[in-house]
């Protein structure tokens, strides 16, 4: 017996941490095929999508600066302005922070949004906020998530893998928080841990039977053919053949960036870049949400030091994530998304940073079939607040919904039994769509 070993760890919304093993017999009765039949119970009566779209988020944990990334405001007085100067674009009149010379480049493959906000300054409420549309005041004293996360919400939509890879709909590859599915249930919380997601598509033999990772693929291989040559495929259910997919198909190569162009790699670099690179394959392979997280933009003291530190590295993974989906022709198919939970407060403190500010804060795209090589609303003199095209977590959650092809109008049963609307304030951002 094989055990496909997920390592799979994260708070679902009882607040309990799970560790799946999923245990693979025989190819006729494959136990992982099992669990896809559960999760996707209600795939029918949900619909999928006619579009074969996905979304990469990246998620700048903390709250970034929206001045120092996306709105340096120049001509705000020295207090107010961006710390570490601002660089020219390829899009006339659009400048970015000094850290963004790669994004400054694919601007016009881009479209940065000046006039995002909410009303939670709290980490863990501001999360809950742009990661589900809605507000929640007890996040930040302990209390669990109210709402689904737009990925979940993807994954009840969808159906939690894809019909013919068997690739998961909804994958995590760096904890967020609020990213979970609430009341729509354990089914459709992502799959996938701490950017190990290698790890979780790997398969483990009992000790001996396999002594290391070639001979592993060597019987991976022996047995593809051997279930070709007999037909054992099609004498599967439509849930056991996701499992084998799943297992032997798309998946574990998707997962794998030694199949990748080793140029492509070295353009990404590695740490946040290989995930990027990573996320992209997934959404080739069919994933529909891809989930990265990049810590560490809590900059209350020394800010310019500190971006120096992470901008870069941002600049890099984004720079060739937008310049390799473009180049690929995948453009239209996939959606990145670059945000927090919330921005910075536009006057430098006495330590040199900046502290916690929900009333606007910082929010970039790129591809989806959108309209790039733009700026969406304005800020006010002094980094504030917006001035004009105020954007909502709820009017980025209906743009997404747009891309994904997923009706605006759409319900699900909440924890108390009663249908409710995913948006019920939010439309797709005009200017984008």
């Amino acid at each position: 017996m094989l055990t496909l070993q997920t390592d799979r760890r994260y708070r679902d919304c009882d607040g309990t941490t799970r560790r799946d093993f999923l245990r693979v017999g025989g190819l006729g009765a494959l136990g992982l095929g099992g669990l896809m039949q559960a999760r996707s119970a209600v795939e029918a009566a949900t619909g999928k999508s006619s579009r074969h779209t996905s979304v990469v988020w990246l998620w700048l944990g903390g709250g970034p600066t929206h001045v120092e990334t996306f709105d340096p405001k120049m001509t705000a007085p020295v207090e107010y302005r961006s710390v570490t100067g601002e660089v020219k674009t390829r899009v006339p009149g659009v400048t970015l922070g000094g850290n963004f010379t790669g994004m400054a480049q694919v601007a016009d493959k881009m479209a940065f949004v000046r006039s995002f906000h909410h009303g939670n300054s709290g980490h863990g409420g501001g999360t809950h906020w742009v990661m589900t549309g809605y507000n929640n005041r007890g996040i930040d004293n302990g209390g669990l998530p109210s709402r689904p996360s737009i990925g979940s919400i993807t994954a009840k939509h969808r159906g939690p893998n894809h019909p013919s890879t068997g690739m998961p709909t909804y994958v995590r590859l760096g904890g967020i928080g609020a990213d979970g599915p609430a009341f729509l249930g354990t089914p459709y919380a992502p799959f996938g841990t701490s950017g190990e997601a290698r790890k979780n598509m790997s398969l483990q033999t009992k000790v001996g039977r396999l002594e290391d990772r070639r001979s592993l693929l060597t019987g991976l291989d022996r047995l593809r053919r051997t279930a070709d040559r007999q037909g054992v495929v099609e004498g599967l259910n439509a849930f056991e053949q996701q499992a084998f997919n799943l297992v032997l198909g798309k998946a574990p190569e998707a997962f794998d960036l030694k199949k990748e162009d080793p140029r492509t790699v070295s353009k990404y670099g590695g740490g946040l870049g290989g995930s990027m690179l990573m996320a992209r394959r997934l959404c080739e392979a069919g994933c529909g949400f891809v989930t990265l997280s990049y810590g560490g933009w809590d900059m209350h003291g020394n800010i310019a030091r500190s971006m120096n530190g992470r901008g870069p590295v941002v600049d890099r993974a984004v720079s060739a994530f937008v310049d390799d989906v473009h180049q690929r022709g995948l453009s239209d198919n996939i959606l990145l998304v670059v945000t927090g939970e919330f921005g910075r407060t536009p006057k430098i403190n006495r330590n040199k940073g900046r502290d916690h500010w929900a009333p606007l804060s910082t929010l970039a795209l790129a591809g989806g079939g959108l309209r790039m090589g733009q700026t969406v609303g304005e800020s006010d003199a002094k980094v504030y607040r917006p001035k004009n095209d105020p954007v909502t977590p709820q009017d980025l959650m209906a743009t997404v919904f747009h891309v994904l092809g997923i009706d605006q109008g759409i319900q699900f049963i909440n924890q108390g039994g009663r249908p409710v609307f995913m948006v019920e304030n939010g439309k797709p951002i005009p200017s984008l769509v």
